[in-house]
């Protein structure tokens, strides 16, 4: 195995025919606004050239100015940096996609985002309140939108080219259905949590059947029991192949064809998780066929709560 062998820089084409995703992503879910900005600029000098950011995050400010800074000081180019920010459950009906679309480019100190997504399917009650719950702390939901009025909204972005390619975050298949076939400018990306322990193999498939891309969140199960980087078939092809338990689960997620995206804060970690290489045949069919653990570590998709962000009380 080659330490050389550009898995790192794969990238995966998008359905508008002219742009391409890197399969290796840095997420910027990290509370701390200053680690946010160190994280970003350490995941910028590793080598990482897809951000995932969100509007929900609280955080988009720092990550616009890391960015910045680094192409001010000439080490990335703004061009061969693919953002994707998302929209949060608050700012689904129609009127505020765009003002919601317009604060996340300010905040963040970009003229365009590569991708924009729908965060989750779910919406909530309009208005400033990111977590609007009622007296008894149940979340407030917005029945009168639905996820193709939010979508058409998003459509009309693509249009006017703020945006290259728009998405979806959080979705089972028959929601990525639902708006796949209605929509007139399809979903190029499908963000959901994946992993050895949730492969999510019959949503790949429809994926890529029908030109989308999936990108993993959690890629390395987000420090959550049962714990990923210590399951006995991941340490074991680690120390067979030289790499650490991490690397091993971020090639075998580009090399089954999915975008990822892991986090970290500690520069060592960061370049470590950016030196990938490719993994042998059968440390990738041992991974998928070896490991029968199923497990869902975020509840998003069922109640639109990210199970990842702590409430603000």
């Amino acid at each position: 195995m080659s330490d050389a062998d550009g898995l790192r820089y794969t990238k995966i084409p998008l359905n508008n025919g002219s742009d391409k995703i890197p399969a290796l992503g840095f997420g910027t879910l990290i509370p701390d606004p200053i680690a946010t900005k160190v994280a970003t600029k350490a995941a910028l000098e590793a080598g990482f050239r897809q951000f995932d950011c969100a509007e929900r995050y609280r955080n988009e400010e720092q990550v616009g100015e890391a960015m910045r800074e680094v192409f001010q000081e000439g080490k990335a180019k703004r061009e061969d940096v693919f953002v994707g920010t998302k929209l949060w459950n608050n700012n689904h009906r129609p009127e505020r996609v765009r003002p919601a679309f317009e604060a996340s480019l300010r905040r963040l100190q970009l003229d365009y985002v590569d991708l924009y997504c729908i965060h989750t399917p779910f919406a909530f009650k309009p208005g400033d309140e990111q977590d609007p719950r009622d007296e008894k702390g149940n979340v407030i939901y917005d029945d009168a939108t639905t996820l193709t009025d939010t979508w058409k909204a998003l459509e009309s972005l693509v249009d006017e080219r703020r945006c290259k390619v728009i998405g979806l975050s959080d979705v089972n298949l028959g929601r990525l259905k639902e708006v796949f076939e209605s929509a007139r400018i399809k979903p190029a990306v499908l963000q959901v949590e994946s992993h050895p322990y949730l492969p999510e193999w019959e949503l790949l498939d429809y994926c890529k059947r029908n030109g989308i891309v999936m990108q993993a969140f959690a890629a390395l199960g987000h420090g959550i029991e049962p714990r990923l980087l210590d399951d006995p078939v991941i340490t074991r092809i680690a120390k067979r192949v030289n790499k650490t338990p991490a690397q091993v689960l971020l090639a075998w997620a580009v090399q089954r064809g999915t975008a990822l995206l892991t986090t970290a804060t500690n520069a060592r970690y960061i370049a470590e998780n950016f030196d990938i290489s490719t993994l042998p045949d059968d440390a990738i069919k041992e991974i998928s066929e070896g490991i029968s653990t199923r497990v869902r570590l975020n509840p998003v998709v069922e109640t639109g709560v990210p199970g990842f962000i702590p409430r603000r009380t």
